[in-house]
């Protein structure tokens, strides 16, 4: 019994590894690219060897040793990021935003590691936001119009509870994901949402193509962001461009994004690994 369990404790692990190994393999892959052209790159945004690829992966993993079902998963959230903010209150703001580092591995990469506790907990809260507004069927009564009514609802309150957590308990920190930058995020993300149900209301049973697109391949969708920002810094200087120049920028930025991913889409590629 002891072996057969120990048998299926490491397939899992295994399978965890396998699943993970796209976005080290990500991971190293940035810290090599813009370490061979010079890019410039703040290492109070995740630390000096961490980026997202390394959060998403230990994110992930997280997911995968705690199994919660996503009917909890809004709770244990939310019990994350209160024991977490309660931790920056209490002193650990100070410590990641000093620009002091020591040798060690933890101390060089602060800010990537610590928020991993901020996204861990944006992540179960969007799961469990994810499975009562669009996988949950339970709820008698439910309709499109009461799905739209709802992201509405919550686009507003995450707004209202970002400005009040900004405002009376810390500032918006993305380097430390702190309360108030989780329900920034989902502020702006149910926001998008709440702008889409509008132009779903053309199409009432079908998902608009640029939705589709984005959903089918996430992972390539942002790993072109992440390129054409690459490719912008390293062409203009970003820092002195004017509101004119920027705004060019940006649409031009996301005209591609969305033209490259509805390009991939309609001809059937999607980026999966394994």
């Amino acid at each position: 019994m002891l072996r057969l369990k120990h048998m299926v404790v490491a397939s899992s692990f295994k399978a965890v590894l396998c699943s993970i190994s796209p976005l080290l393999s990500l991971g190293f892959a940035r810290i090599i690219s813009t370490w061979g052209v010079d890019y410039q790159v703040h290492v109070g945004e995740y630390g000096v060897h961490w980026n997202f690829f390394f959060t998403l992966a230990a994110v992930s993993i997280l997911t995968s040793v705690v199994r919660i079902h996503p009917k909890h998963c809004g709770l244990v959230g939310l019990l994350i990021l209160a024991g977490y903010q309660i931790w920056l209150s209490s002193g650990l703001n100070e410590y990641l935003i000093s620009h002091k580092r020591s040798a060690d591995i933890i101390t060089q990469n602060k800010e990537g590691i610590y928020s991993i506790l901020g996204y861990w907990g944006m992540f179960l809260i969007g799961v469990s936001l994810g499975f009562y507004l669009f996988v949950d069927t339970s709820s008698k009564g439910k309709n499109r119009n009461t799905q739209v009514m709802q992201i509405w609802v919550l686009a507003a309150s995450f707004w209202i509870l970002a400005i009040i957590f900004d405002s009376y308990i810390e500032r918006v920190s993305r380097r430390m994901c702190n309360f108030a930058y989780v329900m920034l995020v989902f502020g702006q993300n149910f926001q998008v949402l709440s702008i889409l149900t509008l132009a779903g209301f053309a199409s009432y049973k079908k998902n608009l193509v640029l939705e589709d697109a984005f959903n089918e391949n996430m992972l390539g969708s942002f790993l072109l962001a992440n390129i054409l920002t690459g490719l912008v810094n390293l062409s203009v200087n970003t820092l002195s461009a004017s509101s004119f120049t920027a705004f060019m920028i940006l649409s031009v930025y996301a005209f591609t994004l969305c033209m490259v991913t509805g390009l991939t889409h309609f001809c059937g590629v999607r980026m999966k690994f394994w």
